[in-house]
């Protein structure tokens, strides 16, 4: 159901970017791994609290996630770094377009997202080897490898370049499928972030319709020993789309 302006949960939403911004620019330095993770946990929570999602998560694999692990996801919303870190803190591999959005992209690169330039194979080079070093130092690495956000009801392609990392850094791949639910259990019209819309375009329209539940399903993990990254790819790309039940 579509709805006026939310004014309140508007101004509470830019309090609470305004919170981050303080705690990461005079609390950050002074804290440890474990503290920032704590912090970005329940600030991440509180954010989606904030924008009228609800966080269901289904473990199809009946187990505690792997770690140390590379996260994967397909990709649909901004709100989908939220989620997920909501429920472990990890650094994420995004576009380097996200560093210019307003508060959200200096947050994001003060609690230790990796940007990366689009069509620079030298950038994905240096990145790569940095996810190694990060899963190696016990951190949780997680990226998107459609790349770019979809309609739900689609994954797209999965690229294969960075699940080299996994392979490398000697762990399993952990998958998760995300999608985002109203209250009849259909596709939410505002999850949708693609196009030519922007950020607060995109904000304003989760705000403006009715409650969003956001569904975030964990995979079994799959072992990156003795396997190809394009190997890996497919493999993930396969497990998402019959999680979700989508085309491809």
């Amino acid at each position: 159901m579509m709805r006026s302006v939310p004014i309140f949960p508007l101004l509470r939403l830019a309090l609470h970017l305004c919170v981050g911004l303080i705690k990461c620019g005079l609390l950050f330095p002074f804290l440890d791994h474990a503290g920032k993770e704590r912090r970005i946990q329940r600030w991440s929570a509180q954010l989606i609290a904030i924008c009228g999602v609800t966080l269901r998560l289904h473990n199809l694999a009946q187990s505690e996630p792997a770690s140390p692990a590379l996260i994967i996801c397909n990709h649909i919303s901004w709100l989908d770094i939220f989620v997920i870190n909501s429920v472990h803190a990890c650094r994420f591999v995004a576009k380097s377009d996200i560093r210019d959005w307003p508060l959200i992209g200096w947050l994001c690169d003060k609690s230790g997202t990796i940007f990366i330039a689009r069509g620079k194979q030298r950038d994905v080079r240096r990145i790569y080897a940095g996810l190694v070093r990060s899963i190696h130092d016990g951190e949780r690495v997680a990226f998107f490898p459609e790349g770019t956000t979809a309609p739900q009801g689609t994954v797209l392609p999965f690229h294969a370049n960075l699940f080299e990392a996994a392979i490398e850094a000697k762990v399993p791949v952990q998958a998760y499928a995300i999608r985002y639910r109203d209250a009849a259990g259909n596709n939410h019209p505002a999850a949708d972030f693609i196009g030519e819309m922007s950020f607060m375009q995109s904000v304003l329209m989760i705000m403006r319709h009715s409650a969003m539940h956001a569904e975030l399903i964990r995979l079994p993990a799959i072992s990156s020993a003795g396997a190809h990254r394009r190997e890996l790819a497919s493999t993930m790309h396969t497990a998402i789309i019959k999680a979700l039940n989508v085309n491809s």
